[in-house]
């Protein structure tokens, strides 16, 4: 296996920077997801790695050797797409051992890959079918066999699991998650779903606009967002924001308020804050708890309830117009129009000074 560092890498497509100046290591054995919404590089960014997107400017290495100039197969890195690519008219041992096939590897050794990584996800029985017998489960993992059977020093993921159905996706995520425990091996993933960054990842890569908005394991970035950005994007459901006043700030805590919300002390400041100025007030819907109107610190009108079974989620019209979500871990029913009082410990909130 092999580490990844790209160092001060851009793309530019013509006058359009897709791609600007990102900094990023993987380290060998590691698995490193970078999410993002749609349009923000992260495919662009795993389309170079693969060799697949020329680099316009800045360092590319794998395994310690710059690959700039390198074409792709002999980069070392296997590539497992989000359309399957694999061959209608082939049985899945002939998808599997194609790449070897061009390689002009012995049968016996194309045989012995292949069964192997057949093995390894668990379809030694598929190896006689095609394509069209098969789910679309099935399919990928074919896609990942073929990746397997080179034995590449990086897997290379670009959203794999964006043409399965949830419950399928639910078990290919878990099934690549035991992929990675068992080979062992340095994996870069990409997707626009943070349940699926959240799960796999080691790390995770938050891009936007062809920028690192931060670098951390999942839960760093979930306890710990750098900016509105990250706050927004990883959690589900998505992190509440409030526009609130700063009415005092000392030794980097800040007593904020506004019309739904008494003031409140609030101490994980991310950017610095000033007296007689907006900011914004961050808070999970997983930390706020329903209690009496006149008891909490935040006071609104319940709008919706959304009962899950496990979890009831409440949506809360505040006092200033906004609203807000609550997500209660426990089946309960509050009917609209019922007034509510929301609290929710200080230390888990964020204040931000930048605004959505």
């Amino acid at each position: 296996m092999a580490d990844v560092r790209l160092k001060n890498v851009r793309k530019s497509f013509g006058a359009v920077d897709v791609i600007n100046g990102v900094d990023i290591e993987v380290e060998d054995g590691e698995f490193v997801v970078f999410v993002g919404p749609s349009g923000c590089g992260k495919s662009t960014l795993l389309r170079m790695i693969a060799g697949l997107e020329d680099i316009t400017s800045g360092t590319l290495s794998i395994g310690g050797t710059v690959v700039n100039e390198m074409p792709p197969k002999e980069r070392g890195v296997g590539m497992v797409f989000q359309t399957y690519a694999i061959f209608p008219h082939m049985t899945v041992r002939e998808n599997m051992g194609f790449g070897l096939t061009i390689a002009r590897a012995g049968k016996e050794e194309k045989d012995r890959r292949v069964n192997e990584a057949a093995r390894i996800l668990q379809m030694e029985h598929l190896l006689d079918r095609r394509p069209s017998q098969l789910s679309g489960g099935q399919r990928q993992r074919v896609a990942i066999g073929r990746a397997i059977v080179r034995k590449p020093s990086v897997f290379l993921f670009d959203e794999p699991l964006s043409n399965l159905d949830a419950a399928l996706r639910m078990d290919m995520r878990m099934e690549i998650g035991k992929l990675h425990q068992q080979l062992e091996a340095t994996m870069i993933y990409v997707t626009h779903d943070q349940v699926e960054a959240m799960t796999l990842a080691d790390k995770i890569v938050v891009l936007r606009d062809g920028e690192v908005m931060q670098v951390g394991t999942p839960m760093e970035l979930y306890h710990n967002p750098a900016n509105l950005f990250v706050a927004g994007f990883i959690g589900a459901p998505s992190m509440n924001f409030l526009s609130v006043d700063v009415s005092e700030v000392a030794d980097g805590v800040a007593l904020v308020s506004n019309p739904s919300l008494d003031p409140v002390r609030i101490g994980s400041v991310k950017q610095p804050v000033a007296v007689g100025h907006k900011a914004t007030l961050g808070i999970r819907p997983q930390y706020l708890h329903p209690t009496d109107p006149d008891k909490g610190m935040l006071h609104g009108t319940v709008a919706l309830t959304e009962r899950l079974g496990a979890e009831t989620i409440v949506d809360v019209a505040m006092k200033d117009g906004t609203k807000i979500i609550a997500a209660l871990s426990e089946d309960r029913m509050l009917d609209p129009g019922t007034e509510i009082g929301l609290t929710f410990d200080t230390e888990q909130a964020h204040l931000f000074a930048e605004h959505p």
